[in-house]
């Protein structure tokens, strides 16, 4: 966590990552907003609904250029926090959010 309090991209489950040059995208999924729409999954092959929850999930956390096109639609189209999404696609190499980014500026748009 930065000093200033603010959650950033790179505090969230970096520990066991690839290295970044290799797949330098990666998934930041709030599953407890998830209502399971199931909308990600109509658009990424890289998300699937669970029928044990009901809620959707990811096959990979981090990927590169050829995933992230599926996958910034996924995070664009969620409807969960009121349109907000609770798919966050993360540049690991700048630390921005690439998508939803309803903040307009990059910063991480968790709801934690």
């Amino acid at each position: 966590m930065s000093n200033d309090g603010i959650q950033r991209a790179s505090d969230i489950g970096s520990a066991d990552a690839p290295p970044v040059d290799e797949k330098p995208y990666k998934i930041v999924f709030e599953a407890n907003k998830c209502f399971g729409a199931g909308k990600c999954a109509e658009v990424s092959a890289n998300w699937e609904m669970s029928i044990a929850s009901g809620m959707a999930q990811p096959n990979e956390y981090f990927f590169d250029e050829d995933d992230l096109e599926h996958n910034i639609r996924a995070a664009e189209i969620c409807p969960a926090k009121k349109d907000d999404g609770c798919i966050h696609v993360v540049d690991r190499r700048t630390d921005e959010e690439i998508a939803p980014d309803p903040h307009g500026d990059g910063t991480l748009s968790v709801d934690w």
